[in-house]
């Protein structure tokens, strides 16, 4: 186990409400010391982190790492380091693999996959029901003690309400956190992006904004009978920002996440048939931005989480319309929080680390990391000015589908520790 000394940085933990300028001592996979002029000893890799920012190894809720069935597009191991190089410490990886993580079986496969050739925590979240058919409960209880943080059918929505009520009652008694698809699949079904002018003008099928907002306002309504504590991922209109701040206000146990492309991005993103901004949620339209980004900032949406999504190149170079879904999102989002976010002026860095960190753990009713003595030492570096131009080519993960080619942004992460173990420097891999 390596022996760590981290000097100069500015120790920020929301969590704890930490601001400090103090150095971090590293040993045996925990944080044994903080302090003022630590002096380095025999053994000790020292590692100057002069104008960054260190914080609790950030969390990404949302993650397709695509393993088992899909390895061509992503595997654990490549997910993994594509989460290391962004900055993340853990991900919660999602549960439409083929076959489906609907079986301790499954999550078995998954987590021994993680320990074998990934470099970050994974945590699986299991299917809410089996095969992700949407017509029974996977077991939910078996999933749990099998190494479940949540459960979700991400990629597709739980139509049946029932059966939704029931997870949530199931959830709750078993401390799982539901996440939900918001999406009305007959409302959206044979649409490629946001329903409005430029679907007209693209000869596109649009889907409109009312496919996420009936469902988003249904799954609130359900978590206020039963209890069961829900994430909204992915949020992407104004209305749906306005109903979870309602259902919060109410004391509704909700949580909610924006991905960086819906705060970034709008609609006009997919001009030119661009394949990389065809996401599901679409992108939306600058209305529905400025909302997200209120809902950032008065801590309606209390989540940043990717919805990384790779896809092999093959996939995304087909007419726009057969295309599929997503993009990729572990290696830009902390860049785009800062750039957008932070110097934008929506967010302070405290509270952009915080939906970043100890609320995405909160979420899932873990325990956020600490910048503490005896706290397991996962750790990001930020640096919050360094300059850094968006290049698929050296992204870690297999897939190159990002809509943010070439942007020059303003911050990075710059160093990932896990365990003690320094997996990412200064944008590079070191494992």
């Amino acid at each position: 186990m390596s022996r760590l000394l981290l000097k100069g940085a500015r120790l920020l933990d929301p969590g704890l409400g930490l601001e400090a300028a103090l150095d971090l001592r590293v040993e045996d996979g925990r944080i044994a010391e903080l302090g003022k002029g630590l002096a380095g000893r025999p053994g000790e890799e020292v590692i100057s982190l002069e104008g960054a920012v260190l914080v609790p190894g950030l969390i990404d809720l949302h993650t397709h790492l695509r393993e088992p069935g899909y390895e061509y597009r992503e595997t654990v191991a490549s997910g993994t380091r594509a989460a290391a190089r962004g900055g993340f410490t853990a991900v919660a990886c999602m549960p439409n693999t083929r076959p489906p993580l609907d079986t301790p079986a499954a999550l078995g496969y998954v987590r021994r996959r993680a320990e074998e050739g990934g470099v970050v925590r994974v945590w699986p979240v299991c299917a809410i029901t089996r095969g992700l058919a949407g017509r029974e409960l996977a077991d939910l209880g078996l999933l749990r003690r099998a190494g479940a943080v949540a459960c979700s059918d991400d990629g597709r929505p739980v139509m049946n309400a029932h059966l939704m009520r029931r997870a949530l009652e199931y959830a709750a008694a078993l401390g799982l956190t539901v996440i939900s698809h918001c999406e009305d699949e007959d409302l959206a079904a044979g649409g490629a992006m946001n329903e409005g002018a430029v679907s007209l003008a693209l000869g596109l099928q649009g889907i409109p904004p009312e496919a996420e907002t009936i469902m988003v306002a249904r799954d609130l309504e359900l978590a206020a009978a039963t209890g069961g504590r829900l994430h909204v991922a992915h949020v992407s209109t104004a209305r749906s920002v306005e109903l979870i701040r309602q259902a919060r206000r109410r004391g509704v146990p909700v949580t909610a996440e924006a991905t960086p492309h819906h705060f970034t991005l709008t609609e006009e993103a997919v001009r030119g048939y661009n394949t990389s901004a065809k996401v599901n949620p679409p992108l939306r339209t600058q209305a529905d931005v400025n909302a997200i980004l209120e809902g950032l900032a008065d801590g309606t949406i209390d989540v940043i989480a990717t919805d990384h999504a790779p896809y092999s190149r093959e996939e995304k170079e087909q007419e726009f319309a057969a295309a599929p879904f997503g993009l990729v999102g572990l290696e830009t989002a902390v860049s785009l929080v800062l750039d957008r976010l932070v110097h934008g002026g929506v967010l302070t860095l405290a509270e952009a680390v915080a939906r970043l960190t100890v609320n995405p753990a909160r979420a899932l009713g873990l325990e956020p990391g600490r910048l503490e003595v005896g706290a397991p030492a996962h750790l990001t570096a930020v640096d919050p000015d360094r300059p850094v131009t968006v290049e698929a080519a050296r992204f870690a993960s297999k897939g190159r589908n990002t809509p943010f080619e070439g942007w020059k942004l303003r911050g990075m992460a710059v160093l990932t520790v896990v365990g003690g173990r320094v997996i990412m420097r200064d944008g590079e891999l070191v494992v």
